[in-house]
């Protein structure tokens, strides 16, 4: 008999005993530590993660995970024949977590759009030839650099330990907005009579920096504070490329959950370096690399010219969309150094790039 026939022999026969009142009901007091616990919403957002973690027994998140390799939820009896799946293999907190994590899900979870229905698409109207085909660029590009923001977190999330399953919550909640940024600026490069131009090959070295990231903080630096945040600062100076009130609705709902991303990623950064210091020459060395790729793939052709004229308003005044552009690009490395200061590194001196856009 195959293992899965005893398997299905064994529940038969346990169902059998139920039914002929051959009980064991050993589960009711396998957890006596964690029972009787009550969990109230403190005020108008509902019964919340940071709510049900108020108790000591189920919200204290370990610094090392559980052991045992399974599913099983923080805080429940799990028995000893309960077997190992192998995977999650990320069980040291210090190398996912952030203190604002619980918040920034709830956050997440109430801040859902839909790109189908939250975007004004009747509003959307036909433009100059050189305008249209210059936003069907940088949706191009925005359509490519968001795939690897949902890639990098679906890579990492399934080693994580269950015991984090507030990181892993975030995290899913990403690879969902993620998703939607992706779709909402492909339909609009699709949606007004132009159509997905040139892919990017600068674009594709930063998304390999990011994906092939030799662990989860080195990534999340990569992406979560250099990249999403230099896409986070352009989504907040919207209105500069933006045509009609389509692409103002978008960059305005990106940039919210772009907001959520760079949060997390800044806030994990500062939890982990607070706890190994002796690794910042690791981060500082990934950075270098990160911002050579960044400045390449936000300066190359395809992508300053695209974005110089949305900003100038035409290609006749492409010379005065580049002076926006570097005002811009100021903002993004300003608030970039700003952001790594509050995660503990100081890099105003080790930029690998130019602090301002040679015009």
């Amino acid at each position: 008999m195959s293992q899965l026939s005893e398997s299905v022999e064994q529940a038969v026969e346990g169902i059998a005993e139920i039914r002929r009142g051959k009980l064991d009901l050993t589960w009711m007091n396998c957890n006596s530590s964690g029972w009787g616990v009550r969990s109230k919403p403190r005020d108008e957002r509902g019964l919340t993660l940071e709510d049900i973690n108020a108790d000591p027994y189920y919200g204290r998140v370990p610094d090392h995970g559980a052991a045992h390799g399974s599913m099983a939820p923080r805080g429940c009896d799990v028995p000893p024949e309960t077997p190992s799946l192998g995977c999650y293999d990320i069980n040291d907190k210090s190398l996912v977590w952030a203190d604002n994590v619980e918040e920034l899900y709830e956050e997440a979870a109430v801040h859902q759009w839909s790109s189908s229905r939250d975007i004004p698409w009747d509003q959307l109207t036909p433009q100059p030839e050189d305008l249209e085909k210059a936003m069907c660029q940088v949706c191009t590009n925005l359509s490519e650099v968001e795939f690897v923001a949902g890639d990098m977190p679906a890579k990492w999330l399934w080693h994580i330990n269950h015991d984090f399953h507030e990181v892993k919550c975030f995290l899913a909640t990403q690879i969902m907005d993620e998703a939607r940024h992706l779709e909402v600026f492909r339909k609009r490069a699709l949606a007004n009579g132009g159509g997905l131009l040139r892919a990017s090959p600068a674009s594709e070295n930063l998304l390999r920096l990011i994906i092939e990231a030799p662990n989860y903080t080195v990534g999340s630096a990569l992406m979560h504070i250099l990249g999403e945040g230099f896409v986070l600062t352009m989504f907040r100076n919207g209105e500069m490329f933006s045509l009609t009130p389509v692409e103002k609705k978008i960059f305005r709902l990106c940039m919210q959950d772009e907001a959520r991303h760079v949060a997390y990623g800044t806030m994990h950064l500062k939890y982990f370096l607070e706890r190994h210091p002796e690794r910042e020459s690791e981060i500082h060395e990934i950075l270098s690399q990160g911002e050579a790729a960044t400045f390449a793939l936000n300066q190359s052709r395809e992508n300053a010219e695209a974005r110089a004229i949305l900003a100038g308003g035409s290609v006749e005044r492409i010379n005065a969309g580049l002076v926006k552009l570097n005002h811009l690009f100021v903002k993004q490395i300003h608030e970039y150094l700003h952001r790594l200061k509050i995660a503990g590194i100081d890099r105003s001196h080790k930029l690998a790039i130019p602090a301002k856009l040679p015009i």
